[in-house]
């Protein structure tokens, strides 16, 4: 007689193999689209500066915040797009027409994230590897650490952050 394990305990071992590996990203799912009102929003800030494709701007905002425009980090980035004080003076801009850039604004965050990723783009140009992994680390480590690195930083956090941008955003090709 064969005996088989109960799915439950299947499902567990699983579980605990997927997130010992790193995978802990895959059961992140509650809010797993992009909000139907931002996909315009994406969509025209791709178009825009054209660095990232709306599903990865989209992805981005995935990890970064998980689509909350009222998030604050622990280091002080605020909005859906986790801007820093110092970055969002230089980048921010008015995307939602209302007379005021603001980095709890969707609208704004979005365009913002958009137009800094472009002179993410030109500060990282002349290294070697995939762009668009070579902003996305820049986005999350500073363009001086990539720089100084010669690419994508050897930073557990940083690695995972271009990892998990570069998922969310296959999941949400389709969408956008």
């Amino acid at each position: 007689m064969i005996r088989r394990a109960p799915v439950t305990a299947v499902l567990a071992v699983v579980i605990v193999i997927a997130l010992l590996s790193g995978c802990s990203h895959i059961f992140e799912r509650p809010f797993a689209d992009v909000p139907a009102d931002l996909i315009p929003v994406f969509q025209a800030a791709a178009a825009t500066y054209g660095v990232l494709s709306a599903a990865q701007l989209a992805a981005q905002a995935r990890v970064e915040s998980s689509f909350d425009p009222a998030a604050v980090s622990h280091a002080g980035a605020r909005g859906m797009m986790q801007f820093l004080p110092t970055t969002w003076a230089e980048f921010g801009i008015d995307g939602s027409g209302d007379g005021r850039a603001d980095p709890l604004e969707p609208r704004d965050a979005i365009v913002s994230a958009a137009n800094y990723e472009a002179h993410l783009a030109e500060a990282v140009a002349n290294l070697p590897g995939d762009r668009i992994s070579l902003v996305l680390a820049a986005y999350n480590a500073g363009p001086d650490a990539v720089r100084v690195a010669g690419g994508i930083p050897d930073f557990d956090e940083t690695r995972s952050y271009v990892a998990r941008v570069h998922d969310w955003a296959a999941t949400y090709r389709d969408q956008l």
